[in-house]
């Protein structure tokens, strides 16, 4: 697996998108209509995503505590509840399926759940994928690729950006050789903490500078 993209909790998903774009950004939302989030995308690695909610109402959320999927209704809250900043790491896989990583994760005796999706986006492309959500929260969540490729070919942004050099994600010392199994990017760079640390951008003249370091 690859890292796929950071999510990054914002209070006001509009004023967000303007300042990235003031920031040189170039920033899409996820969806023409009611959009809950909205995209930085880079044509080689990881993107970022605006998460202004889940889009799970608390009912759902209920509902999905009552069916035995507790755990993946907290996840859904931590990101709902989030002050802002990195809140959220997935990876991705090489295959059209993650029946690599479920194997994996059964191995080592972790629970998970499995939930197809979809995403109308801004230029009416239908992207499909499915969506792994491991119980524990020390992993990150895991899915396939879209089922089209939203990502523009040889692209800069604006402010020189080329694309994300690395992500730095704490976790417990315990679950860092489950995640080295499921992912062999270079990109992620495992520590014992709790949760994303720093983002490396890299820039088109190959300069390095931190998005964001806590």
């Amino acid at each position: 697996m690859k890292v796929s993209h950071m999510i990054l909790k914002v209070n006001d998903l509009q004023k967000a998108v303007e300042e990235y774009r003031e920031k040189g950004f170039s920033v899409e939302y996820g969806s023409a209509k009611r959009a809950y989030n909205a995209i930085i995308y880079f044509s080689d690695g990881p993107y970022l995503e605006l998460l202004a909610s889940t889009g799970m109402p608390e009912m759902m959320k209920r509902l999905l505590r009552l069916s035995g999927k507790k755990k993946f209704a907290d996840r859904l809250d931590l990101w709902d509840t989030h002050e802002g900043g990195p809140c959220g790491l997935a990876l991705e896989t090489y295959e059209s399926n993650l029946e690599r990583e479920k194997k994996l994760l059964d191995q080592a005796k972790q629970k998970y759940v499995v939930m197809p999706s979809h995403r109308n986006d801004t230029k009416g492309r239908k992207l499909r994928f499915t969506c792994l959500f491991p119980d524990d929260l020390q992993i990150p969540f895991l899915m396939t690729y879209f089922n089209i490729d939203p990502k523009p070919k040889n692209f800069v942004h604006p402010n020189g950006v080329k694309r994300i050099r690395s992500v730095s994600f704490g976790t417990s010392k315990e679950r860092i050789p489950l995640i080295c199994a499921l992912c062999d990017d270079p990109a992620l760079v495992l520590f014992e903490g709790n949760g994303i640390h720093s983002i490396e951008l890299e820039y088109e003249s190959g300069e390095t500078r931190m998005l964001i370091e806590n």
